[in-house]
């Protein structure tokens, strides 16, 4: 890896909800940035190993995306970073509050913050060079689990208005599952904004089934 290098390593799937956690390493300063704390966080730590971790970042509060908090934290003593708005983790867990449109130093990269509500009110993803750490904002296929019309609508709104505009080649790395790409997504959701929906629609949505 040359020194400018960004490496994104992808750990998963991890625990009993196949999620995926992120390391974020930049080539120059060795420095790096964890993506979520699920299950099995000592896989994720070695991949950290080596690297000094400047922060971890949680995309969203949800549990399963939470889960080895204790051993994660106390293994970096690193900070722990979430959205403004997300409140599904307690107050004193969180030591720094982050807003869309903010940029995380990570040694000579920027790691860009890009509010994407709907699946919960502060949920995240994280723009590295041409990787979109996207939470459970975007999967291949579809958006992530909604509980009521409403929710769905915000969530498609930020996926249309937030990162559609990205280029089509970058590498969209969900917090579950496979990659996929901007360009790919975009495909996907003309086929879903093609088709008359009933109102109530939420839930566990895809872009060409539902």
């Amino acid at each position: 890896m040359a020194e400018d290098d960004l490496r994104v390593i992808k750990i998963g799937p991890l625990g009993p909800h196949a999620n995926n956690a992120y390391v974020l390493i930049d080539g120059g300063s060795g420095e790096s940035l964890i993506v979520d704390m699920p299950a099995e966080g000592e896989k994720v730590l070695e991949q950290a190993q080596g690297t000094t971790v400047v922060g971890i970042v949680l995309t969203h509060a949800h549990p399963d995306h939470r889960l080895s908090f204790d051993l994660m934290t106390k293994a970096t003593g690193a900070p722990v970073m979430a959205h403004v708005e997300e409140r599904g983790i307690s107050e004193e867990k969180v030591t720094r509050r982050l807003s869309d449109g903010e940029t995380l130093s990570l040694g000579s990269q920027e790691v860009r913050v890009i509010h994407t509500p709907g699946h919960t009110p502060g949920s995240i993803c994280l723009l590295a060079g041409e990787y979109l750490i996207a939470g459970d904002t975007l999967f291949p296929g579809g958006p992530g689990h909604t509980s009521a019309p409403q929710q769905l609508q915000q969530v498609i709104r930020s996926i249309v208005e937030k990162l559609f505009p990205l280029p089509d080649d970058t590498v969209v790395c969900p917090g579950h599952g496979e990659n996929t790409t901007i360009g790919r997504s975009k495909q996907e959701y003309a086929a879903f904004a093609s088709r008359e929906h009933p109102p109530d629609l939420c839930g566990d949505v895809t872009w060409e089934g539902s």
